[in-house]
């Protein structure tokens, strides 16, 4: 199931080097890059099977999630406010401005999305119960 989040930044060419950064690190051509990525991402608690960074009217971050309980774990960091630090964590290596922090203006996760995501593992897990029985 996807999870997509979507930011916008104070400063939009920063959003521009982010995207292109995250191409090179989908490639495989920085894995220096890819582990500070992966480093990053670990402060989420868990292992995230796949991650998408588009351009969207802003960024799009997009989670692929294989249980309903890494949905929750995210949604959880999202109303602590944790996940907007983790962000822009990423967001931060991702620019290679370590000395600064990446300002994120605004985070986007409609509680619409995430009850769509809930729905569909509570879906799946009815079905699995019911076929094993």
């Amino acid at each position: 199931m996807v999870v997509g989040v979507t930011a916008e930044l104070d400063d939009p060419s920063t959003e521009d080097v982010i995207i292109s950064k995250w191409r090179k690190i989908s490639a495989d051509t920085k894995p220096e890059m890819r582990q500070a990525v992966d480093e990053t991402l670990r402060r989420f608690g868990f292992k995230i099977e796949r991650l998408e960074i588009r351009r969207a009217n802003s960024i799009a971050v997009l989670f692929i999630c294989l249980t309903l309980a890494t949905v929750r774990s995210l949604r959880a960091q999202w109303c602590s406010g944790q996940f907007g630090v983790i962000i822009q964590k990423l967001f931060t290596v991702l620019s290679c401005t370590d000395f600064e922090t990446v300002s994120i203006k605004s985070l986007s996760w409609p509680a619409t999305d995430y009850e769509r995501c809930s729905s569909f593992f509570s879906s799946v897990q009815g079905k699995q119960l019911v076929t094993c029985q």
